[in-house]
C-alpha cells in the first residue's frame, strides 16, 4: 500500500494571513522538501495533511498545489490527487531547453545594463561556489550567478518563469550530482561568460551562457538514462 508523504511543521515566516500569502508559503515550503529529495518521486501529498501541518483551510493548499503544478514539481491525476512526478529525462530535456531560450533573452536584454556591481556580485557568487564542497550551497550560488546577471533586464514575468525552471533543474541535480563531475566546469563556464560580459562582447556571452545551460542540462539526461533499468 502507497504512503502519502509525511511532513514536518515549518514554524520559519508569518503563522498565518490572508490566503495568497499562505498558499506562496505552502508552495515555497513544499518546493524546498520536494527539490532536496525529502519528498521523493511518486509521492502523493494529501490535502487535508497539508492543511493540517500551516494550519489553513483547503484554499490556500489547493493555490499552492497549482503554483508546484506550475513549476513542474507536482502533477494532478484524475480522482487520485497531487503526485511528485519521477525523475523523468524528457523532462529534464524540457527544462534545459526552455532555460536555454528564457535564460538567453533575459541576458540578451539585460547585458547592456551590467555594470560593475553586478560584475563583483557574479564574481563573488562563484568565488562562494568554488570553495563548498556541499552541494545545496553551491547549488544556491550557481542560482544566484544566473540571476545576477539576468535581472537588469527588467523583465519580471521572464525572471520569474526562469526562477520556476531553476527550481525543477535544482531537483534533478540532487538526484544525480553525485556521479557528475559538476562543479570544475561549470565555474569555469560562468567565468567565460562573465568575461565576455566585461569585454562587451554581448553575443558572445549569449552564445556562452545557452551552450552553457544547454550542456548542463544533457549532462543530467544522460545520468538519468544511464541509471534506467533497461527497456523502461
Amino acid at each position: 500500500m502507497e504512503r502519502p508523504a509525511t511532513f514536518q511543521a515549518d514554524t520559519s515566516g508569518p503563522g498565518g494571513g490572508e490566503a495568497g500569502t499562505l498558499a506562496d508559503r505552502i508552495a515555497r515550503v513544499l518546493a524546498e522538501r520536494i527539490v532536496a529529495g525529502r519528498i521523493g518521486p511518486g509521492t502523493r501529498l494529501r490535502q487535508d495533511h497539508v492543511a493540517a501541518e500551516f494550519r489553513a483551510s483547503h484554499v490556500p493548499v489547493r493555490e499552492a498545489f497549482r503554483r508546484l503544478e506550475a513549476q513542474g514539481l507536482v502533477q494532478s491525476e484524475p480522482r487520485r490527487g497531487v503526485r511528485v512526478p519521477p525523475l523523468d529525462p524528457d523532462a529534464v530535456l524540457e527544462v534545459t531547453e526552455m532555460r536555454a531560450a528564457l535564460e538567453v533573452l533575459a541576458l540578451r536584454h539585460a547585458v547592456d545594463r551590467i555594470g560593475a556591481a553586478e560584475i563583483a556580485a557574479a564574481r563573488d557568487a562563484i568565488a562562494s561556489g568554488a570553495v563548498s564542497h556541499d552541494i545545496r550551497v553551491w547549488e544556491a550560488t550557481n542560482r544566484r550567478f544566473h540571476r545576477i546577471l539576468i535581472t537588469p533586464c527588467g523583465m519580471p514575468r521572464l525572471l520569474a518563469a526562469v526562477d520556476d525552471l531553476h527550481r525543477a533543474s535544482a531537483r534533478f541535480l540532487f538526484a544525480t550530482w553525485r556521479a557528475l563531475d559538476w562543479q570544475p566546469r561549470s565555474d569555469q563556464e560562468h567565468r567565460a561568460c562573465l568575461d565576455a560580459i566585461e569585454r562587451g562582447q554581448a553575443a558572445e556571452a549569449c552564445r556562452l551562457m545557452e551552450a552553457h545551460v544547454r550542456d548542463a542540462g544533457h549532462a543530467l539526461v544522460r545520468r538519468l538514462r544511464s541509471a534506467m533499468p533497461a527497456g523502461s
